[in-house]
């Protein structure tokens, strides 16, 4: 296995204050954040779990991205984001549009996922 150790599920609460929800606003785990140059510049003061989600979010990065990169639930993930925010250090991307895939383009990621149905397969 390569890559930091995940931490234990109950030590990873500990980096919230065992906060299960943000205080402020609650980023679904699709919203892309980025770093502000705050961000970057403190990241070398940080602890190492919001030091790792300023590293991956030099580029917009959805919060559950954030999560794997960090390696923590992403319960976890959601209130460290919103924190981060409200600290300066993230900013929510101007990446994000309300536009998505095409209709042709989800019928087809649907009709993949059929497909792999293990009930399907046997």
């Amino acid at each position: 296995m390569t890559g930091p150790r995940p931490m234990s599920f109950m030590r990873q609460f500990a980096h919230t204050q065992g906060r299960v929800r943000a205080g402020g606003v609650d980023f679904p785990l699709d919203v892309l954040v980025r770093a502000t140059s705050v961000g970057s510049a403190a990241a070398g003061t940080l602890a190492r779990v919001r030091r790792l989600v300023i590293e991956a979010a030099q580029a917009p990065i959805s919060v559950a991205e954030a999560a794997a990169r960090a390696h923590v639930h992403l319960g976890v993930a959601r209130v460290l984001v919103a924190d981060m925010v409200a600290d300066g250090l993230l900013v929510m991307s101007e990446a994000t549009t309300a536009e998505g895939p095409d209709l042709v383009t989800l019928q087809r990621l649907l009709s993949d996922l059929n497909s792999y149905r293990p009930d399907r397969n046997q």
